[in-house]
This record gives C-alpha cells, sequence and structure tokens, in this order.
C-alpha cells in the first residue's frame, strides 16, 4: 500500500520508524511539506531510514499524481482542511494526526467532508493501542469488572518555555488551545474508549506564570459520564518534571489503575492481576516531548490498513474523535461561563 505522508514535523520521524518496521506492506511513497529545501532534507533521512527512495513534493495535485493508496496527514490543526478537500475528493483513504482541527466546529466540518465523499478517515489515538490498554478494554467489554461508577484522570507533564517559543505553538489559532487539544487529548480519549461518553461537565481553565502562551496550561473537570458514573480530569504541562498519565476506574467489581502502559487490577475478592510492559518506555510527559515508543503508531498505522482492506471502522473512528473534540469544546464553555455545561451531540 503506497502511503504519503503530508507534513514532516515533529512527529514526522516517529511515522517514518512505524511505517519502516509495519507488518501489513504500507510502503511511504512520498512526503508533501510547504518548504522544497527542508522537506527534500526529511526526504533524504527517511529515504536511509525505510532502505528506499522516498519523493518531496510542495504542492498537493504533484504529491496525489503518485496515486496513494492512503494518506497520513501530520499538519498543524490550521492547515488541516484544504489537504482534507483533496484527499477526499480524490477518495483516498486518510489517518490524521490529533487534533482533527482547533475548534469542533472545524472537525466536524472535516469529519463530513470525508463522509460525503464515503472516503475512510481514522485518527492516531495511538494510547489506544497499548497493551495495558488492550487488556482492560477486553475485561470491560465482557463485563467482568461490573458497572463504572468513577474515573479519575491524571495528566501531570511538563513542556518548558522553548517548547512554547516555537510559532503559534499554545495559540488558538495555531493549535486550537493548550495542554487539553495538544497533550490531554490522548489521556482523554483513552478514557472516554474505556468509560463512554461524557454527558456533562464543569472545569476550569488557565495559564500559569510558568508559561508565556495564550492558551492554558492547566485545566480541571468534573465529568458526568452518560452511564451515570462521575469523574475527575486534571491535566497540565506545568507539573515539572512532568510524569506518566493516569486513568483510575473504581468499578463494583474492582479498583483499575492503568498508568502508562502498566495495569492493576484489585478484585474486591482479594485478586490482583498486574500488566506490566516487557519493555519500559516513555509516554512524552517530560521535557522530551517524543520520548514514546513508535511501536503504538504503528499498530494504528498497521490496523488503519487492514480497516481500509476489510472495509471496517479503524480503531479510532472519527464519531469517538469528534467526542473527545466536544468534550474540549465544553470544557472551554464551561470555564468561561462557570456553569455546568452539557457536551455537544
Amino acid at each position: 500500500m503506497k502511503v504519503l505522508l503530508i507534513g514532516s514535523g515533529m512527529v514526522a520521524d516517529t511515522h517514518v520508524l512505524a511505517l519502516r518496521d509495519n507488518t501489513v506492506g504500507a510502503r511511504l511513497v512520498g512526503v508533501l511539506g510547504r518548504d522544497d529545501r527542508r522537506t527534500a532534507d526529511f526526504c533524504d533521512r527517511a529515504s536511509g531510514t525505510l532502505g528506499y527512495p522516498v519523493s518531496a513534493f510542495i504542492d498537493i495535485d504533484t504529491a496525489l499524481a503518485v496515486s496513494p493508496d492512503m494518506a497520513i496527514v501530520i499538519t498543524p490543526p490550521n492547515a488541516r482542511a484544504p489537504f482534507a478537500s483533496a484527499l477526499a475528493k480524490a477518495s483516498i483513504p486518510t489517518l490524521m494526526e490529533k487534533p482533527i482541527e482547533r475548534t469542533l466546529g472545524a472537525a466536524r466540518a472535516i469529519v463530513d467532508t470525508f463522509t460525503r465523499a464515503e472516503t475512510p478517515l481514522g485518527l492516531c489515538f495511538q494510547h489506544r493501542m497499548r497493551d495495558a490498554a488492550q487488556a482492560l478494554k477486553a475485561p470491560l467489554l465482557a463485563g467482568d469488572l461490573g458497572d463504572i461508577l468513577h474515573v479519575e484522570i491524571r495528566i501531570p507533564w511538563w513542556r518548558d518555555q522553548a517548547y512554547y517559543d516555537a510559532p503559534g505553538r499554545g495559540s488558538y489559532d495555531r493549535d486550537g488551545g493548550g495542554v487539553m487539544i495538544s497533550q490531554a487529548i490522548h489521556t482523554l480519549d483513552l478514557a472516554l474508549w474505556l468509560a463512554g461518553p461524557v454527558a456533562n461537565l464543569q472545569a476550569q481553565m488557565q495559564t500559569t506564570s510558568l508559561h508565556l502562551m495564550e492558551a492554558e496550561d492547566i485545566a480541571s473537570a468534573l465529568l458526568t459520564f452518560q452511564s451515570g458514573a462521575s469523574g475527575v480530569l486534571s491535566a497540565s504541562t506545568a507539573a515539572y518534571p512532568g510524569t506518566t498519565e493516569s486513568i483510575a476506574l473504581t468499578t463494583t467489581r474492582a479498583q483499575v489503575l492503568l498508568e502508562g502502559d502498566t495495569l492493576r487490577i484489585d478484585w474486591h475478592d482479594g485478586r490482583q492481576d498486574r500488566h506490566t510492559p516487557e519493555t519500559e518506555t516513555g509516554t512524552g510527559g517530560g521535557a522530551d516531548p517524543m520520548a514514546f515508543s513508535h511501536g503504538w503508531h504503528q499498530s494504528v498505522i498497521e490496523d488503519f490498513v487492514d480497516a481500509v482492506r476489510d472495509n471496517r471502522p479503524p480503531v479510532a473512528p472519527p464519531d469517538q474523535a469528534l467526542h473527545v473534540h466536544a468534550v474540549i469544546d465544553a470544557m472551554e464553555r464551561a470555564a468561561r461561563s462557570g456553569t455546568v455545561t452539557e457536551v455537544a451531540e
């Protein structure tokens, strides 16, 4: 399957490594970037990593002329819409890094574009592919853990000022916001995948004195899930030196702690189940935002290729991604109004 990568920014090397190791026949044929020299240099490095030539493109029409079988879009959120339109029009199945766009409305517009074109769209919510997350999803689906009563979501991450000194980072115009839409969105998505959708919430958002940035670097929320479960969320990029994010579930049969790729289940009958990774991997919660395994992206890419071939939804379909956007949108509205706020359908 011929793959076109659109964008060559921070996460591009992760995708190259994921494509190098994929087991489903995905092959990077080209990279589309804004700067011809930077894109050419990136393609030279990618060719060395992959062991075969990768072409550089600076306009979408030339890139689509190579007839890619799928595209991976990793541009900043404010650059997504034109590429989404062109890819959907050309019926190119597309895997997109989070977030879909800067606002809920803009994200819906992109999803609608692919829906009308009957073209597959998936999101890189790679935390769903962690072994521990998969190990927890199975007993939840089977009902073994009983009902979820309470959910605690913590993202105590750190970013130094140099990270936010990059043009547009942490702004509404380029990124769509701060810690929630750029960092905590991954853990929020994972929590919603495990515990189900949120009905309403209360929230606070603030920008601390630790960062010069437009949007928030701390966010908190009280959540009410559609199931009736309660929840609390705390997210930050001001928590030096940054540590592993976690999701705790209180259920009618057990207490569950999912911390990075480590899982512990303490059952009410005294049993304890543990899942620990064979190799310790980072999660990007500290000063180096890229300190995590490319294996999770590899699994997302492999799932998306199989989903396209089998005509089934990918592991992170657009409707679920839109709900994550809707929760963040509701948090922003609740922080402004100071009231309990419904999550948009």
